[in-house]
């Protein structure tokens, strides 16, 4: 037996002797990001067998027990009461960027495995830091770059990746949502509207997804950017809700970002890598086929399966991998890599030059 399938036996066995799955610590509170997604993956994750609430202000308690029934098992004021109490596997944590860093910090001297919901720091400092303390203590820290487990990226990344278009030559991404919700009072006074509680805005929030997929898809890495950042729509905040950035990848690659708050409602985006005997398209929200490809002088369309994606089959794919029944999707070092091409292009903006990752 190789060293993984023993792994893989080993937890199935821990598995068996708990009778049901992994435990699983929330730390979280009432402005955590994305919460009802995430109480809804750990309800529909049957590899997930209780779940811990650290819920400082006793305003996710109602809504957790609503979702996730017998499965929240115990509530707490902070991580510490939780972690004094119980050893979960994993904890998942979603909270404001600036509170981010200490939970984590917990959770891991906890023995905890570590998904949070990005940017979960507001200086990169503060993160560089955290996954040098997962290394030392052998645990996965990762944030919720949900989009690596779609089935329709994943084609897309075969696709390039086997070579069907042939070497890569250049990368366009866009990733624009509504300005509406920037217009709103409650938006003015969140923490995601302010810099330093939030790190940045719509590039640390939205951009930071494509500039992963980029590299993930591709198999390149960023190495160099050039970025403006704007508040477009003039709202009383203090974070970008416009930037672009330009991209030199490996090997001479170049690309190019559009990030921002531009439309009335919902989102467009797009992914596209132009290689030396073709291209492949990724474009969600347009009603079109998602995935298109030309290669070898024919024109491909994705026929296959579009679900399950979003954050349920993220939570359902980290608590396998903490159970050691899959790999883990990414890893601390991509995850850190996705906030260095952020917080680059922050640089670059501020100083009007050309900046590494």
């Amino acid at each position: 037996m190789d060293r993984r399938s023993f792994t893989q036996a080993m937890a199935a066995s821990m598995l068996a002797a708990q009778d049901k799955g992994i435990r699983v610590a929330l730390l979280t509170n009432a402005a955590g990001p994305h919460l009802p997604a995430y109480l809804e993956g750990l309800a529909k994750t049957e590899e997930v067998s209780e779940v811990y609430l650290s819920d400082p202000d006793e305003r996710v308690k109602s809504s957790a027990r609503q979702v996730l029934g017998a499965k929240l098992v115990g509530t707490f004021r902070g991580p510490e009461e939780l972690f004094a109490k119980h050893k979960p596997a994993l904890a998942l944590v979603t909270l404001e960027a600036l509170l981010a860093p200490p939970a984590i910090q917990t959770a891991l001297s906890a023995g905890c495995h570590i998904l949070a919901e990005k940017p979960a720091c507001t200086k990169l400092a503060d993160f560089e830091v955290l996954v040098r303390r997962a290394e030392e203590a052998k645990r996965s820290l990762v944030l919720a770059l949900a989009n690596r487990v779609d089935p329709v990226i994943l084609e897309m990344r075969r696709i390039v990746q086997s070579g069907e278009i042939g070497r890569p030559y250049g990368i366009n991404l866009q990733i624009v949502a509504d300005q509406t919700r920037l217009t709103n009072a409650s938006y003015h006074q969140s923490w995601i509207a302010q810099k330093s509680r939030a790190g940045g805005g719509h590039l640390i929030w939205l951009g930071i997804h494509w500039l992963d997929l980029a590299t993930y898809v591709s198999g390149l890495r960023i190495r160099e950017v050039a970025a403006l950042t704007a508040n477009v729509g003039r709202q009383p905040i203090d974070t970008e809700d416009s930037a672009v950035v330009a991209l030199a990848f490996d090997d001479g690659v170049l690309g190019t970002l559009t990030s921002g708050y531009y439309l009335d409602r919902g989102y467009h985006s797009l992914l596209k890598i132009w290689g030396s005997s073709g291209w492949a398209s990724l474009q969600r929200h347009t009603g079109k086929p998602p995935l298109e490809w030309y290669s070898r002088g024919q024109l491909h369309g994705y026929q296959g399966a579009t679900e399950p994606s979003g954050y349920t089959p993220f939570v359902r794919s980290i608590a396998r991998a903490a159970a050691g029944f899959d790999r883990w999707p990414l890893d601390a070092k991509e995850s850190l890599y996705a906030l260095r091409s952020v917080f680059a292009a922050y640089r670059s903006a501020e100083s009007g030059k050309r900046e590494l990752v």
